[in-house]
């Protein structure tokens, strides 16, 4: 088992091109928020824009769109049931997420099954939360996506996918579950303390060696879903920005719960840019001395 450090994240962050502009960094559709749910929509959003994805619009009930415009005007927002609408922008958009605050419904449903069928491979979708409970309970086929997935599961929702229970999840039967129902360009991010990512290509599996228990707060998951996006949004190696974007999640925690009894995803959000910039300042400086 492979241990992510620090490194991981000199590795991926990069400096910024001079002749760049938003559309370098790469366009994120977020379907996320149903009318209860509004937070799960700003707090994965806002992941995505304060991670640098150059376009983030967000699809969401009609509900959430004047909260979510008064937290985050750099989004953008669109329908959640105008699945027409949606499925047209999958082909201009580099990152589809899905699943921070859906209900599971028949119609939620037939959206990812639809995405699922019509995403090309030069494409990255991330399914989380709610969505990976819709896998489960409509059993959709994963096994001929085009995209790179990425699964991001708690361990009960890995249950209800893989029938797993926790003290079953070993390391050897979460791979070999992995390779039964997913393409082989399929990550698996098995949220814990602590947290390990399996990418169904590959026999090395890699353990997040930070977190803290301050983090267990509702919307980290969301604030996670968002940060991924955001790094495989514009980091052209999109393996390690999914390990780069699960390490910073929780170095940034761990870095507030030295002053706070708990860390807010939105505490951590605020922070995103300052941290990244910390380490393209640190390589900056390597390569200077």
């Amino acid at each position: 088992m492979k241990k992510l450090t620090t490194k991981i994240l000199n590795d991926v962050i990069q400096p910024r091109p001079h002749n760049s502009y938003k559309g370098t960094f790469g366009k994120v559709l977020l379907i996320a928020g149903s009318a209860n749910f509004g937070g799960a929509a700003i707090m994965a959003a806002t992941a995505a824009v304060y991670t640098g994805a150059g376009l983030v619009s967000v699809a969401t009930s009609v509900d959430n769109f004047a909260s979510l415009h008064a937290r985050l005007p750099e989004a953008m927002v669109l329908d959640l049931n105008n699945s027409k609408q949606l499925l047209d922008l999958l082909t201009s958009v580099n990152v589809i997420a899905i699943g921070p605050g859906l209900e599971v419904t028949t119609n939620n449903a037939q959206l990812l099954t639809a995405i699922i069928e019509k995403v090309s491979q030069q494409r990255c979708l991330i399914i989380d939360a709610s969505a990976i409970t819709l896998l489960a309970q409509y059993q959709i086929d994963l096994q001929h996506c085009q995209a790179q997935v990425i699964l991001t599961p708690h361990q009960i929702e890995w249950q209800r996918l893989s029938g797993l229970t926790p003290q079953q999840q070993t390391t050897t039967n979460n791979y070999q579950y992995l390779q039964q129902i997913a393409a082989p360009q399929t990550a698996l991010i098995l949220k814990g303390s602590p947290s390990h990512i399996y990418f169904n290509n590959e026999a090395e599996i890699y353990e997040n060696t930070l977190g803290t228990p301050a983090m267990a707060t509702g919307g980290m998951g969301d604030t996670l879903t968002g940060m991924i996006a955001g790094f495989a949004a514009q980091f052209s190696n999109w393996h390690d920005a999914v390990l780069a974007a699960v390490f910073l999640h929780s170095y940034g925690a761990e870095l507030l719960a030295k002053d706070n009894y708990v860390v807010l995803p939105t505490m951590i959000d605020r922070y995103l840019p300052q941290w990244m910039n910390q380490f393209v300042h640190a390589k900056d400086s390597s390569v200077n001395h």
